[in-house]
């Protein structure tokens, strides 16, 4: 079967306005993240450290030659110009009776904040015959990203805040991991990944973020309002039987990024219009 390719727009690289327009003279910034250091989670080699134009190419060599295959590439106006720049990627391929399906998607601010990630999400789903053992599932996960913060509700999370993993007092070696994820997240730890400040958990955040748009805006109130700086999600559905895994969903949010970015944004749509 040909592949299938939607492209909603293309990315016009570097933010070229109007000549009549002042915004010539904005400098980028680059926003403030959660990671750093050895401290720099990935899906697919992609972290909120990459452009929108290196996801493009290495989403595009990934997807390359899937049958079936659909590219959507989202592109937004930066403030009242015509400029347009890369704002959001979705690469996807369905599953079927034989094929694991897979959807990667990412989200760049403006290029007055250097077009860097702050969300990048992906979904896999398995055909019955190849779902992977859910003990070996965890193994990899912990092996790429560490001990989790919290295990529980079928997801590990791992919450990152002032450049370190938080620890609310479990000790999740890939055994205790794997007894935990199918209950309810433990209250008590649950309890101390929220501030007294009234700063939220990063749990809930997460969880509302996948289900809003992943716009700057939608994502801002949440992001402000978070106890962390940033969180990696991953989730993991049963499959055909108890002990393997059907689908697996990895997200990874920059808290500190989206703050960081949207300041930088307003700031330099402010300057524009002087």
């Amino acid at each position: 079967m040909l592949r299938r390719i939607l492209i909603i727009a293309l990315f016009a690289g570097p933010l070229a306005l109007p000549a009549s327009s002042l915004a010539y003279d904005i400098k980028p910034k680059v926003p403030e993240t959660a990671y750093s250091g050895k401290l720099r989670p990935d899906i697919l080699g992609l972290s909120t450290d990459t452009t929108a134009e290196a996801a493009r190419a290495a989403l595009d060599a990934l997807f390359k030659g899937r049958n079936d295959s659909k590219i959507d590439i989202g592109q937004q106006k930066f403030g009242g110009s015509s400029a347009v720049y890369l704002a959001a990627l979705n690469f996807s391929t369905p599953a079927g009776a034989k094929q694991n399906g897979e959807v990667v998607s990412a989200s760049f601010s403006s290029p007055a904040s250097t077009n860097r990630a702050y969300y990048i999400a992906r979904t896999l789903t398995f055909a019955q015959d190849q779902q992977p053992l859910k003990a070996d599932m965890l193994k990899q996960v912990m092996d790429k990203y560490g001990e989790p913060t919290i295990v529980g509700d079928q997801h590990l999370y791992y919450i990152y805040r002032r450049g370190s993993i938080m620890s609310v007092g479990g000790k999740y070696k890939e055994a205790t991991a794997l007894e935990a994820i199918g209950k309810p997240l433990d209250p008590r730890m649950a309890l101390k990944l929220n501030a007294d400040s009234g700063r939220g958990s990063c749990v809930a955040v997460v969880k509302r973020a996948s289900a809003k748009d992943k716009t700057l805006s939608a994502l801002l109130d949440d992001a402000k309002g978070a106890n962390c700086d940033g969180v990696l999600s991953v989730q993991v559905t049963p499959g055909a039987s108890p002990d393997r895994i059907g689908n697996a969903q990895f997200t990874l949010l920059d808290v500190k990024r989206i703050v960081s970015a949207a300041a930088i944004d307003s700031e330099a749509l402010l300057q524009s219009r002087l």
